[in-house]
């Protein structure tokens, strides 16, 4: 029996859940699919207080990914000093940054054109 393909918007739901879990901030959805020549579908960017807490939203979004949709990222990278690690779900690629870094490369800014989802976290 073959698995079940989760869908994108599933593979969604499950990334913001892990990242809310262990209360990521300032958490953005680009959708870049109406974008020529991009990687992927859509970025999740949020942001985390220090390299802990990166690393611990990093470690919530495989595990939650994981257990519910049985998948887990195509790579990661950025684990060595957890500024900035990129998990690559292929057509979803999760951004998780220290704040000072977000602001330094500006993503949102870099993809201007992409339409952009801001969710709001629950347990402000």
């Amino acid at each position: 029996m073959q698995k079940k393909q989760a869908s994108v918007d599933e593979l969604i739901s499950v990334i913001l859940e892990g990242i809310e879990e262990v209360k990521g901030n300032n958490i953005n959805i680009l959708d870049l699919r109406k974008i020529e020549n991009t990687v992927c579908d859509y970025f999740i960017i949020c942001n985390g207080t220090s390299n802990t807490h990166v690393n611990a939203i990093v470690g919530s979004i495989q595990k939650t990914v994981s257990k519910s949709i049985k998948d887990k990222p195509w790579h990661v990278e950025g684990s060595e000093n957890s500024e900035w690690i990129l998990m690559d779900y292929v057509n979803v690629v999760v951004h998780v940054f220290q704040k000072h870094i977000r602001e330094f490369y500006d993503i949102e800014g870099l993809w201007g054109d992409a339409k952009v989802t801001a969710i709001e976290n629950s347990f402000k």
